[in-house]
């Protein structure tokens, strides 16, 4: 007999696995996926029950701009300029009589090594790489899962949401436009008298 390991908890987020369930829905945007899943929320469904799975992995590689020369420049300049605010605020907490002018100074030198760094290395890599881009990970479908014993009851919710957003309001009958026919399951109109018959014409009438 195998006792279980302490080390148990940490493995599994160590080495984490797919949930298991029932997919309730799936929709093409994680946005989608996230509105379900706060239909749920508010319904008091539990929600620690619920998860979100991304199939079919994409690499996407958005170009946001060209570089140049002066981007470059600004752009290390500005990396260096933080770089040298933090090293000239960390020795002011920890040596207090060192004055400000020594943090200017840590940011201008900063900004000018930053300012070389990166124009060093866009020569370097100018061939390679002569743009600004943005690496993201995209999923093709998102699917909203749910423990076994639970799909039904999401599944009704997501259900009844979306159709009391998407049911169109009826239009009102036209005078013009013929009466409906009664639907099979609409209960029977109310009983009413018949017509009166006419009444015969008076002698004096008849007459003239």
């Amino acid at each position: 007999m195998t006792s279980p390991s302490p080390l148990g908890g940490r493995n599994r987020m160590l080495f984490p696995t797919l949930p298991r369930g029932e997919v309730v829905a799936t929709f093409e945007t994680y946005l989608a996926a996230q509105e379900a899943v706060d239909v749920l929320a508010r319904a008091d469904f539990p929600v620690d029950k619920v998860s979100i799975v991304g199939s079919d992995l994409k690499s996407v590689e958005r170009v946001t701009g060209k570089l140049t020369w002066g981007r470059v420049a600004l752009a290390g300049a500005a990396s260096g300029a933080w770089l040298g605010i933090f090293f000239g605020l960390l020795l002011i907490i920890f040596s207090p009589t060192v004055s400000f002018a020594f943090v200017i100074a840590a940011v201008l030198i900063g900004a000018g090594f930053g300012m070389l760094f990166g124009i060093v290395s866009y020569a370097i890599n100018r061939r390679r790489k002569d743009y600004t881009s943005v690496m993201q990970v995209i999923a093709t479908s998102y699917s909203v899962l749910v423990d076994s014993d639970l799909g039904n009851r999401a599944r009704n919710l997501l259900q009844g949401g979306a159709g009391a957003a998407e049911q169109p309001a009826a239009a009102a009958p036209h005078p013009s436009d013929p009466p409906a026919a009664p639907h099979p399951s609409d209960p029977p109109p109310a009983w009413q008298p018949p017509p009166a018959a006419p009444e015969p014409p008076a002698d004096g009438q008849n007459r003239a």
